[in-house]
């Protein structure tokens, strides 16, 4: 991960925010349609020299009520805050705890439940490092196919970047491949030894296209992400993702792919044997 992701952030948020954003006027010849950085530290309170220590990485731990400052005149969304605060490592606790534990590989009862109740939707368990723990019989029929679930311990990234059919069934492979790896950015706060290690054996197996992204300034996906997927049992689908994070595992999430339109719904009946119009399409 690089060193100065927070100062990363900060700039990448103050070059896509523009004064007319914030109810500023354009100021004349800019470099970038962005804020200047006068601009930012003066929406925000602070002193022009306390916000480019903040982004070349010279001060990595503002103040809470500096931080808030900050969200509010680049107008954060509610994702970006907590991946501002988690970048500044000032939560609550400070981030007291150093211990940082492996990724996680056992799924509990409820959790295995949950996907049980969720057939034939398709849906995947992951771990922070996106391990595959656990699926739904669902995502079974969408994912097998591809050879997403090939590997003895499948991983939803190390796929995306390392397997060549990737780029042949999702259209949108640069998009996808970008909030993967963003996936995997939202937790760069902390210290942690296991995602480390994991993006440094992407790096050096996926080459480029995966460093490129890790050091690249941020940019959070949306909620839900859509995905066009091709299938070569029943073509092309268009999926709306809905992420979950499950409460008391820090670092599991729920994947569930909803249909986006009735074409897919049906193709997605199809894979599960259904009849037709059993998954209905979710409203945009």
């Amino acid at each position: 991960m690089a060193d100065n992701e927070l100062g990363a952030f900060l700039r990448a948020r103050r070059d896509a925010v523009t004064p007319g954003d914030v109810g500023l006027p354009p100021g004349g010849r800019r470099r970038t349609p962005g804020l200047r950085r006068s601009e930012l530290a003066t929406l925000a309170g602070i002193s022009v020299d306390y916000l480019v220590r903040l982004e070349q990485g010279r001060d990595q731990h503002p103040s809470t009520q500096v931080l808030t400052a900050l969200a509010d005149a680049l107008r954060l969304t509610a994702d970006e805050r907590v991946h501002l605060r988690n970048l500044a490592k000032v939560a609550e606790n400070d981030f007291l705890c150093p211990e940082v534990e492996a990724p996680s590989s056992t799924v509990r009862a409820s959790a295995q439940s949950l996907l049980e109740r969720l057939e034939p939707a398709p849906a995947v368990l992951l771990n922070r490092t996106a391990d595959v723990l656990a699926c739904t019989s669902g995502y079974e029929r969408l994912a097998g196919p591809l050879g997403i679930l090939d590997a003895p311990l499948p991983n939803l990234v190390r796929y995306v970047f390392t397997d060549a059919r990737a780029r042949e069934f999702y259209p949108d492979w640069e998009r996808v491949a970008d909030e993967h790896v963003a996936g995997l950015r939202m937790d760069a706060g902390r210290v942690d030894p296991y995602l480390t290690a994991f993006a440094e054996e992407l790096a050096l197996a996926a080459g480029p296209a995966f460093s490129e992204r890790l050091e690249s300034p941020l940019d959070l996906p949306g909620h839900p992400r859509h995905e066009r997927l091709v299938h070569p049992d029943v073509g092309e689908l268009s999926l709306e993702c809905e992420t979950l994070d499950l409460a008391g595992a820090t670092d599991q999430r729920l994947l569930v792919y909803l249909p986006a339109d009735d074409v897919s719904g049906a193709a997605l009946d199809r894979l599960a044997g259904r009849r037709p119009g059993a998954l209905r399409a979710v409203s945009s």
